[in-house]
Protein backbone atom coordinates (compact mmCIF):
# COMPACT_ATOMS: atom_id res chain seq x y z
CA UNK A 1 0.00 0.00 0.00
CA UNK A 2 0.96 3.72 -0.68
CA UNK A 3 1.44 6.51 1.87
CA UNK A 4 -1.55 8.69 1.62
CA UNK A 5 -0.42 11.07 4.14
CA UNK A 6 3.21 12.55 4.69
CA UNK A 7 3.89 14.38 7.33
CA UNK A 8 7.51 16.13 7.44
CA UNK A 9 9.22 17.91 10.28
CA UNK A 10 5.92 20.15 10.80
CA UNK A 11 6.47 22.67 13.62
CA UNK A 12 3.89 25.02 14.99
CA UNK A 13 4.04 28.03 17.02
CA UNK A 14 1.26 29.98 19.32
CA UNK A 15 1.64 33.59 20.32
CA UNK A 16 0.30 34.36 23.14
CA UNK A 17 -0.45 37.02 25.97
CA UNK A 18 1.01 36.93 29.01
CA UNK A 19 -1.12 38.91 31.79
CA UNK A 20 0.43 39.04 35.03
CA UNK A 21 -1.61 39.50 38.55
CA UNK A 22 -2.11 43.03 40.07
CA UNK A 23 -4.01 45.85 38.73
CA UNK A 24 -0.52 47.76 37.93
CA UNK A 25 0.07 45.32 35.97
CA UNK A 26 -3.11 44.90 34.47
CA UNK A 27 -2.50 48.71 33.35
CA UNK A 28 0.62 48.37 32.14
CA UNK A 29 -0.51 45.48 30.09
CA UNK A 30 -3.37 47.52 28.81
CA UNK A 31 -0.97 49.91 27.00
CA UNK A 32 2.29 47.29 26.04
CA UNK A 33 1.38 44.04 26.26
CA UNK A 34 3.86 40.73 26.63
CA UNK A 35 3.87 37.63 24.76
CA UNK A 36 5.88 34.52 24.76
CA UNK A 37 5.52 31.55 21.84
CA UNK A 38 4.22 28.14 22.83
CA UNK A 39 5.90 25.20 20.89
CA UNK A 40 2.76 23.32 20.12
CA UNK A 41 4.57 20.62 17.90
CA UNK A 42 8.04 20.07 17.04
CA UNK A 43 9.53 18.88 13.79
CA UNK A 44 6.45 16.21 13.74
CA UNK A 45 7.01 13.48 10.92
CA UNK A 46 4.71 10.38 10.17
CA UNK A 47 3.57 8.54 7.27
CA UNK A 48 0.19 6.54 6.86
CA UNK A 49 -0.99 4.39 4.70
CA UNK A 50 -4.32 3.98 2.74
CA UNK A 51 -6.64 1.86 4.42
CA UNK A 52 -4.76 2.02 7.82
CA UNK A 53 -7.35 2.99 11.03
CA UNK A 54 -4.31 5.42 12.78
CA UNK A 55 -5.19 6.05 16.77
CA UNK A 56 -3.23 9.38 16.94
CA UNK A 57 -2.79 9.63 21.06
CA UNK A 58 -1.20 11.25 24.06
CA UNK A 59 -1.73 13.33 26.94
CA UNK A 60 -4.06 16.52 26.79
CA UNK A 61 -1.86 19.47 25.62
CA UNK A 62 0.16 17.26 23.92
CA UNK A 63 -0.61 18.74 20.36
CA UNK A 64 -3.12 15.90 18.89
CA UNK A 65 -6.24 18.90 17.90
CA UNK A 66 -2.90 21.02 16.59
CA UNK A 67 -2.21 18.30 14.09
CA UNK A 68 -5.76 17.22 13.06
CA UNK A 69 -6.06 20.90 12.23
CA UNK A 70 -3.37 21.30 10.21
CA UNK A 71 -3.78 17.72 8.41
CA UNK A 72 -7.70 19.36 7.52
CA UNK A 73 -6.65 22.12 6.31
CA UNK A 74 -7.75 24.64 9.27
CA UNK A 75 -4.18 25.40 10.23
CA UNK A 76 -0.68 26.66 8.60
CA UNK A 77 2.00 25.32 10.28
CA UNK A 78 5.32 27.29 11.35
CA UNK A 79 7.44 25.26 8.94
CA UNK A 80 7.72 21.87 7.75
CA UNK A 81 5.84 20.45 4.73
CA UNK A 82 2.71 17.63 4.71
CA UNK A 83 1.08 16.21 1.66
CA UNK A 84 -1.85 14.33 1.69
CA UNK A 85 -3.86 12.71 -0.87
CA UNK A 86 -1.04 14.93 -3.05
CA UNK A 87 -2.31 17.98 -1.78
CA UNK A 88 -0.99 20.84 0.57
CA UNK A 89 -4.03 21.24 2.63
CA UNK A 90 -3.73 24.65 4.28
CA UNK A 91 -2.53 25.83 0.58
CA UNK A 92 -5.38 23.50 -1.67
CA UNK A 93 -8.14 23.48 0.53
CA UNK A 94 -10.64 24.34 -1.80
CA UNK A 95 -9.75 20.68 -4.30
CA UNK A 96 -8.26 18.99 -0.65
CA UNK A 97 -11.59 19.22 1.11
CA UNK A 98 -14.21 17.06 -1.10
CA UNK A 99 -11.63 13.80 -0.13
CA UNK A 100 -11.63 14.16 3.55
CA UNK A 101 -14.54 13.98 6.36
CA UNK A 102 -13.45 15.54 9.72
CA UNK A 103 -15.38 15.16 12.71
CA UNK A 104 -15.08 16.55 16.14
CA UNK A 105 -16.75 14.81 19.09
CA UNK A 106 -17.31 18.41 20.98
CA UNK A 107 -18.43 20.43 17.86
CA UNK A 108 -20.87 19.88 15.22
CA UNK A 109 -21.35 20.68 11.53
CA UNK A 110 -24.60 19.96 11.00
CA UNK A 111 -27.56 22.91 11.56
CA UNK A 112 -28.66 23.00 15.21
CA UNK A 113 -32.16 23.85 14.33
CA UNK A 114 -33.12 22.25 10.92
CA UNK A 115 -34.31 18.59 10.52
CA UNK A 116 -31.17 16.24 10.24
CA UNK A 117 -32.31 15.60 6.10
CA UNK A 118 -32.18 19.11 5.45
CA UNK A 119 -28.44 19.47 6.61
CA UNK A 120 -27.57 16.51 4.22
CA UNK A 121 -29.06 18.49 1.55
CA UNK A 122 -27.27 21.62 2.42
CA UNK A 123 -24.07 19.12 2.85
CA UNK A 124 -25.08 17.65 -0.87
CA UNK A 125 -24.87 20.84 -2.33
CA UNK A 126 -21.53 22.06 -0.45
CA UNK A 127 -19.87 19.06 -2.07
CA UNK A 128 -21.91 18.67 -5.31
CA UNK A 129 -22.54 15.73 -4.61
CA UNK A 130 -24.51 13.92 -7.73
CA UNK A 131 -28.20 13.21 -6.95
CA UNK A 132 -27.62 9.43 -7.68
CA UNK A 133 -24.62 8.93 -5.57
CA UNK A 134 -26.20 10.97 -2.96
CA UNK A 135 -29.23 8.83 -2.41
CA UNK A 136 -27.31 5.55 -2.79
CA UNK A 137 -24.69 6.90 0.08
CA UNK A 138 -27.49 8.03 2.41
CA UNK A 139 -29.62 4.70 2.12
CA UNK A 140 -26.61 2.90 3.34
CA UNK A 141 -25.43 5.31 5.81
CA UNK A 142 -29.45 5.30 6.75
CA UNK A 143 -29.39 1.39 7.65
CA UNK A 144 -26.05 1.09 8.86
CA UNK A 145 -26.24 3.80 11.27
CA UNK A 146 -30.33 2.76 12.17
CA UNK A 147 -31.13 6.74 11.19
CA UNK A 148 -34.35 6.61 9.93
CA UNK A 149 -36.42 7.42 13.10
CA UNK A 150 -33.66 10.71 13.11
CA UNK A 151 -34.08 12.48 9.93
CA UNK A 152 -36.97 14.66 10.22
CA UNK A 153 -35.87 15.73 13.92
CA UNK A 154 -33.68 18.87 14.82
CA UNK A 155 -30.76 18.42 15.84
CA UNK A 156 -30.93 20.24 19.19
CA UNK A 157 -33.71 17.36 20.02
CA UNK A 158 -31.46 14.46 20.20
CA UNK A 159 -29.30 12.38 22.39
CA UNK A 160 -25.70 12.90 22.22
CA UNK A 161 -25.15 9.55 20.54
CA UNK A 162 -27.93 10.32 18.43
CA UNK A 163 -25.91 13.33 17.54
CA UNK A 164 -22.60 11.46 17.37
CA UNK A 165 -24.46 9.05 14.57
CA UNK A 166 -25.50 11.58 12.74
CA UNK A 167 -22.13 13.58 12.49
CA UNK A 168 -20.91 10.94 11.22
CA UNK A 169 -23.07 10.20 8.31
CA UNK A 170 -23.03 14.09 7.28
CA UNK A 171 -19.18 13.44 6.82
CA UNK A 172 -19.32 10.22 5.12
CA UNK A 173 -22.33 12.03 2.28
CA UNK A 174 -19.43 12.64 -0.35
CA UNK A 175 -17.66 9.38 0.54
CA UNK A 176 -14.05 10.96 1.62
CA UNK A 177 -11.10 8.93 1.22
CA UNK A 178 -9.75 9.94 4.48
CA UNK A 179 -11.69 10.65 7.54
CA UNK A 180 -10.47 12.46 11.27
CA UNK A 181 -12.38 11.29 14.42
CA UNK A 182 -11.47 13.45 16.61
CA UNK A 183 -12.74 12.41 20.33
CA UNK A 184 -15.50 10.77 18.24
CA UNK A 185 -17.06 8.71 21.27
CA UNK A 186 -16.49 11.23 23.92
CA UNK A 187 -19.48 11.15 26.63
CA UNK A 188 -20.84 8.35 24.85
CA UNK A 189 -23.04 4.99 26.55
CA UNK A 190 -21.41 1.50 26.17
CA UNK A 191 -24.18 0.67 23.58
CA UNK A 192 -24.00 3.28 21.19
CA UNK A 193 -20.13 3.45 21.72
CA UNK A 194 -19.99 -0.48 20.61
CA UNK A 195 -22.32 0.82 17.43
CA UNK A 196 -19.77 3.50 16.64
CA UNK A 197 -17.06 1.13 16.57
CA UNK A 198 -18.54 -1.39 14.71
CA UNK A 199 -19.67 1.29 12.07
CA UNK A 200 -15.88 3.11 11.73
CA UNK A 201 -14.76 -0.49 11.01
CA UNK A 202 -17.26 -1.24 8.66
CA UNK A 203 -16.72 1.86 6.17
CA UNK A 204 -12.69 1.22 6.47
CA UNK A 205 -13.43 -2.69 5.36
CA UNK A 206 -16.57 -2.03 2.66
CA UNK A 207 -14.84 1.78 1.29
CA UNK A 208 -11.82 1.41 2.25
CA UNK A 209 -11.62 4.85 4.19
CA UNK A 210 -8.20 5.83 5.98
CA UNK A 211 -9.37 6.68 9.23
CA UNK A 212 -7.18 8.73 11.98
CA UNK A 213 -8.52 8.61 15.64
CA UNK A 214 -8.07 10.43 18.70
CA UNK A 215 -9.23 9.85 21.56
CA UNK A 216 -8.47 9.21 25.68
CA UNK A 217 -10.20 5.56 25.32
CA UNK A 218 -7.82 2.93 25.09
CA UNK A 219 -11.02 0.69 24.55
CA UNK A 220 -11.16 2.70 21.24
CA UNK A 221 -7.65 1.92 20.23
CA UNK A 222 -7.81 -1.15 20.99
CA UNK A 223 -10.71 -2.49 19.13
CA UNK A 224 -10.33 -0.27 16.38
CA UNK A 225 -6.58 0.91 15.45
CA UNK A 226 -4.13 -1.71 13.46
CA UNK A 227 -1.40 1.20 14.19
CA UNK A 228 -0.91 4.01 16.76
CA UNK A 229 1.11 7.68 17.02
CA UNK A 230 2.04 8.64 20.61
CA UNK A 231 2.54 11.84 20.41
CA UNK A 232 3.85 14.18 23.83
CA UNK A 233 5.01 17.25 24.46
CA UNK A 234 4.41 18.29 20.83
CA UNK A 235 6.84 15.15 19.66
CA UNK A 236 6.28 11.98 18.32
CA UNK A 237 7.63 9.34 20.31
CA UNK A 238 6.37 6.03 19.52
CA UNK A 239 4.94 4.89 15.62
CA UNK A 240 3.99 1.37 15.88
CA UNK A 241 1.37 -1.58 16.44
CA UNK A 242 -0.57 -1.14 19.54
CA UNK A 243 -0.04 -4.96 20.30
CA UNK A 244 3.34 -4.35 20.61
CA UNK A 245 3.32 -2.26 23.42
CA UNK A 246 0.69 -4.59 24.99
CA UNK A 247 2.99 -7.41 24.10
CA UNK A 248 5.60 -5.20 26.25
CA UNK A 249 3.43 -4.66 29.35
CA UNK A 250 2.00 -7.62 28.99
CA UNK A 251 4.70 -9.44 31.32
CA UNK A 252 3.05 -7.14 33.77
CA UNK A 253 0.06 -9.01 36.03
CA UNK A 254 -2.15 -7.71 39.34
CA UNK A 255 -2.33 -10.38 42.06
CA UNK A 256 -5.63 -10.05 44.47
CA UNK A 257 -4.38 -12.12 47.52
CA UNK A 258 -6.54 -13.35 50.45
CA UNK A 259 -4.62 -14.09 53.59
CA UNK A 260 -5.62 -16.23 56.28
CA UNK A 261 -5.12 -13.33 58.74
CA UNK A 262 -4.98 -9.54 59.05
CA UNK A 263 -1.50 -7.75 58.44
CA UNK A 264 -0.94 -4.33 58.95
CA UNK A 265 1.27 -3.97 56.35
CA UNK A 266 1.89 -5.96 53.76
CA UNK A 267 5.96 -5.96 51.95
CA UNK A 268 6.68 -8.27 48.96
CA UNK A 269 9.90 -7.58 47.79
CA UNK A 270 10.02 -7.27 43.43
CA UNK A 271 5.95 -6.00 43.89
CA UNK A 272 4.13 -2.84 44.57
CA UNK A 273 0.90 -2.86 46.81
CA UNK A 274 -1.35 -0.82 44.70
CA UNK A 275 -4.07 -1.53 47.87
CA UNK A 276 -4.39 -3.55 51.16
CA UNK A 277 -7.56 -3.48 53.12
CA UNK A 278 -7.57 -6.14 56.20
CA UNK A 279 -6.64 -9.57 55.03
CA UNK A 280 -6.83 -8.33 51.38
CA UNK A 281 -4.35 -7.13 49.31
CA UNK A 282 -3.74 -6.04 45.47
CA UNK A 283 -0.02 -6.54 44.31
CA UNK A 284 1.67 -5.77 40.57
CA UNK A 285 4.96 -6.95 39.75
CA UNK A 286 7.94 -4.09 38.87
CA UNK A 287 8.56 -4.24 35.32
CA UNK A 288 11.87 -5.84 36.24
CA UNK A 289 10.16 -8.66 38.03
CA UNK A 290 9.24 -11.28 35.97
CA UNK A 291 5.61 -12.95 37.44
CA UNK A 292 5.35 -16.60 37.98
CA UNK A 293 3.25 -18.09 39.65
CA UNK A 294 4.66 -21.14 41.24
CA UNK A 295 7.50 -18.82 42.61
CA UNK A 296 5.18 -15.81 43.46
CA UNK A 297 3.30 -18.42 46.17
CA UNK A 298 6.45 -20.30 47.41
CA UNK A 299 8.19 -17.09 48.34
CA UNK A 300 4.69 -14.87 49.39
CA UNK A 301 4.04 -18.13 51.74
CA UNK A 302 7.36 -17.78 53.50
CA UNK A 303 5.91 -14.81 55.03
CA UNK A 304 2.31 -14.60 54.94
CA UNK A 305 -0.69 -17.36 55.52
CA UNK A 306 -2.24 -17.11 52.12
CA UNK A 307 -5.71 -18.40 51.70
CA UNK A 308 -6.42 -17.72 48.04
CA UNK A 309 -5.08 -15.65 45.14
CA UNK A 310 -6.08 -14.58 41.62
CA UNK A 311 -3.75 -13.24 38.77
CA UNK A 312 -5.11 -10.38 35.83
CA UNK A 313 -3.29 -8.48 33.16
CA UNK A 314 -3.09 -5.23 33.77
CA UNK A 315 -5.70 -2.88 31.79
CA UNK A 316 -5.41 -1.01 28.64
CA UNK A 317 -5.70 2.09 30.51
CA UNK A 318 -3.39 0.65 32.44
CA UNK A 319 -1.06 -0.38 29.83
CA UNK A 320 -1.52 3.61 28.49
CA UNK A 321 -0.20 4.61 31.95
CA UNK A 322 2.24 2.67 32.28
CA UNK A 323 3.80 3.81 28.65
CA UNK A 324 3.44 7.56 30.18
CA UNK A 325 5.11 7.34 33.14
CA UNK A 326 7.89 5.53 31.44
CA UNK A 327 8.52 8.49 29.08
CA UNK A 328 7.70 10.87 31.60
CA UNK A 329 4.68 12.45 30.03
Amino acid sequence: MSNIIQFNNICKDFKISVRKKGIKNALIGFFKREHKTIEALKNVSFEIEEGDIVGYIGPNGAGKSTTIKIMSGILTPTSGSCSILGFTPWKDRKQYVSNIGVVFGQRSQLWWDVPIIDSFELLKDIYKIPNKEYEETLNELIETLNLKELLNRPLRQLSLGQKMKCELAGSLLHRPKILFLDEPTIGLDAVTKLAVRDFIKEINKKWGTTIILTTHDMSDIDALTNKIILIGRGQILYKGSFSAIKHKYDRIKQIEVEFKEKYDKIEFDGYEVISHNQNMAVLKNLPETTFNTKDFINEISKKYEVVDFSVKSISVDEILAQLYTELKL
